[in-house]
């Protein structure tokens, strides 16, 4: 079984010298890359490109490099569904499905599959000798509710479905035609409710490869195998599967629970191993690795974060199985004492790339919050003495104070230099915004509560009643 992952890197120039061979070790085979807003579109869609777009050096420096380490590269990208990235900007804002939603490409507009071809052009330039490119096509929101679409369902003239079907063969005809070697790939959410006899009519099966996915831990075996071989009824003959080894679990989600992600992979063996090898090939699967759930939700689990469960899920599709085996060999290559498969905790110190990273993350979100909390709400001197009463009027009692001083400035100098040791380790990886965002949902609000407290003490110690 073929075997691809899906990773979203930040300073690929720094990290993929030491990422790649870890992650060929590990089991992987391959890479699916969506660069989303970090390609260096050029021309009419350089307003699409990140401040800290990758160049097209930085681009081809990661292609040779993953070919170095025997993996196919897959580029992504969007091309229906997802396309936040494109449609916020108001060069391109005309070409919403919903006027005022910036999700999803109104499939009726000629300049919509102008910009589609170009994204693509760009993309195909870059990466030379593919087997395969991805197309995206998944959560189509709101398709069928822009003004066009429901005066055309409204007259009967089309449908959802064949909304969609149709817009999905023009950007796959096109690839195959430009480029006859390379076959399109396309997540298979939208064409599960599609009728079989619609699917047929399409003979979608001629220009896509659908890559199933689930990345629940409770996939249901039996369900999956009735909408394979509905695809395999439809004329589909090579599928891809998508799991999930981050991200899934939460949108702001900031540890990955290993746990949760193995039983994902455990339920896509079974459906592996159920399937019929005479009438359907299983390509691979895309070990995805989520950043964000879109464009404009937060950054959930940072990718340090998730390399375990990444190396416990590699193992797993490697060896058909976790056992004693398997996690002796995580261990050894992660650096790991011990592995715990739920929570990673601050006494479970790995040494692999970005594990400072992830000692860092682990000890902030598991103790912060709950030690600021502690300090400011249970100590019953300052709950006594030193409260938001007292605080405001810069008034505490001199002998007092003496009880919570020492323990609130140890407290306060430890984060300081906890965070700031993490602060230094993401920025080696990070650009600066990437930094300054997790630092804000994670770091700021209890740091902050915090150093306010100390700055009223110090206020306190200084003011009249004290001297």
């Amino acid at each position: 079984m073929t075997m691809e992952f899906l990773c979203f890197f930040t300073r690929l120039c720094i990290t993929k010298e030491r990422i790649f061979p870890l992650f060929e070790h590990l089991g992987a085979n391959g890479i699916l890359l969506e660069y989303e807003d970090m390609f260096p579109y050029e021309g009419k869609l350089q307003a699409l490109r990140s401040p800290n777009a990758y160049g097209p050096s930085d681009i081809r420096d990661v292609i040779n490099l993953a070919r170095l380490h025997n993996f196919e590269v897959i580029p992504l990208v969007q091309t229906f569904g997802h396309m936040e990235f494109v449609l916020k900007h108001e060069t391109f804002s005309h070409l919403r499905e919903v006027k005022t939603f910036p999700n999803s490409l109104n499939p009726h507009k000629k300049e919509s599959m102008e910009l589609v071809k170009s994204m693509i052009d760009q993309i195909m330039a870059i990466h030379k000798d593919l087997k395969w490119v991805h197309i995206g096509s998944d959560e189509v929101y709101y398709l069928g509710e822009g003004e066009e679409s429901k005066q055309l369902i409204e007259q009967s003239k089309t449908n959802v479905d064949s909304l969609f079907l149709s817009h999905v063969q023009t950007v796959a005809s096109y690839i195959i035609n430009t480029h006859p070697d390379v076959k399109p790939i396309m997540w298979d959410d939208l064409l599960r409710n599609i009728s079989e006899d619609k699917l047929k009519e399409s003979r979608l099966d001629q220009l896509v490869q659908p890559m199933i996915w689930d990345y629940n831990a409770n996939l249901d075996v039996y369900k999956m195998m009735l909408q394979i071989q509905k695809y395999q009824r439809t004329g589909f003959s090579q599928i891809w599967f998508a799991s999930a080894f981050k991200g899934a679990t939460g949108a702001a989600q900031s540890l990955t629970s290993i746990s949760y992600h193995l039983a994902n992979h455990l339920q896509w063996l079974k459906v592996a191993e159920a399937l019929p090898r005479d009438s359907i090939q299983l390509q691979g699967i895309a070990l995805t690795g989520w950043q964000r759930y879109d464009h404009f939700s937060v950054l959930c689990e940072l990718l340090p974060v998730g390399i375990p469960s990444l190396a416990v899920c590699l193992q797993t599709l490697r060896n058909g199985m976790f056992s004693e085996k398997e996690e002796d060999f995580v261990k050894r290559c992660l650096g790991f004492k011990t592995l715990r498969i739920n929570f990673l905790s601050i006494e479970d110190a790995g040494n692999f790339p970005g594990s400072e990273i992830l000692n860092r993350v682990t000890q902030i979100i598991t103790w912060l919050q709950e030690s600021v909390d502690k300090l400011l709400e249970e100590n019953i001197y300052i709950k006594g003495w030193f409260s938001t009463y007292h605080r405001k009027r810069k008034f505490v009692h001199p002998i007092i104070i003496r009880h919570f001083e020492g323990e609130v400035r140890g407290v306060h100098a430890n984060w300081e230099a906890a965070i700031s040791e993490l602060r230094t380790a993401l920025e080696r990886i990070y650009y600066p915004d990437t930094v300054e965002e997790w630092l804000e949902e994670h770091v700021n609000p209890a740091l902050t509560r915090l150093q306010q407290f100390v700055r009223d003490m110090d206020e306190a110690l200084s003011s009249e009643n004290l001297k």
